[in-house]
């Protein structure tokens, strides 16, 4: 079994209270969620309205799929959210329960 798990950060430039953040997040949340069928949560930078931390993770069968799909998720992001700029990402990949 092999896990993919994905950390991006945004930055909300427009936004002006945690109120809109919530907004903002937990839709994109939702749209990664329903399209891709990965995991994704906020998971840093609660108290800051105009940054986001949202991790992402996935569990595949090998690790260049699990990647794949994880980029895809990342290039998802910067293309459909206009409104969060995408600061930076990292992926990575954990072999688990091997026989």
């Amino acid at each position: 079994m092999t896990v993919g798990l994905c950390r991006v950060q945004l930055h909300l430039p427009e936004n002006q209270s945690l109120k809109g953040k919530r907004r903002v997040i937990k839709s994109l949340i939702a749209r990664i969620h329903n399209r891709f069928n990965v995991s994704a949560a906020e998971i840093d930078e609660h108290d800051r309205w105009q940054m986001a931390v949202i991790g992402i993770s996935c569990v595949s069968t090998s690790g260049q799929h699990a990647h794949q799909v994880l980029s895809t998720v990342v290039g998802f992001i910067q293309k459909e959210r206009l409104d969060a700029e995408l600061v930076d990402y990292e992926i990575e990949i954990i072999q688990a329960l091997s026989d």
